[in-house]
């Protein structure tokens, strides 16, 4: 997610049509106003507000190793200093799609996807590992993905 924004008020219909766009992201603006009882235009404003808010994003969730990437991995990664600083520069690393920063043993835990073990050992050590402030890593390979759902809903 893009860095946290102002918090968007999220009122009964707004919240409704994020979970509708969370059961099938291409329904139409039209279809989704069938659903919540608004207009086509109306939806389309919503979701466009939705979306500049970074409150949602719309994207195509794939299976990595059916579109070539081979290897993902959770790593989790111990510091020394400002975790946050340390965490944003892993978030610019573009073999990371996710980072958190954490209570625990580790102090951030990110997921990488690589084509590759080659892929994988270059990201931990050249640009893990690289980055001022970390301190140690531990890598956790992923055998098979089991669940993958982001249909939560809303609260």
């Amino acid at each position: 997610m893009p860095s946290r924004q102002p918090a968007l008020a999220l009122d009964d219909l707004s919240k409704r049509i994020i979970e509708v766009l969370q059961e099938d992201g291409r329904m139409s603006y039209a279809a989704i106003g069938k659903v919540v009882g608004l207009s086509e235009a109306a939806v389309r404003q919503r979701v466009q507000r939705l979306l500049d808010s970074g409150v949602v994003q719309i994207v195509a969730v794939t299976d990595p190793v059916q579109v070539g990437f081979a290897r993902q991995a959770m790593i989790g990664i111990r510091a020394e200093g400002d975790t946050r600083i340390v965490a944003d520069r892993l978030a610019e690393v573009p073999e990371i799609d996710y980072v958190v920063v954490t209570a625990g043993s580790f102090d951030v835990i990110v997921e990488a996807v690589c084509e590759d073990d080659d892929g994988l050992l270059e990201l931990i050590n050249a640009k893990i590992r690289a980055i001022p402030g970390v301190v140690a890593t531990e890598t956790f390979v992923y055998l098979s993905l089991r669940k993958q759902l982001y249909n939560w809903g809303t609260r």
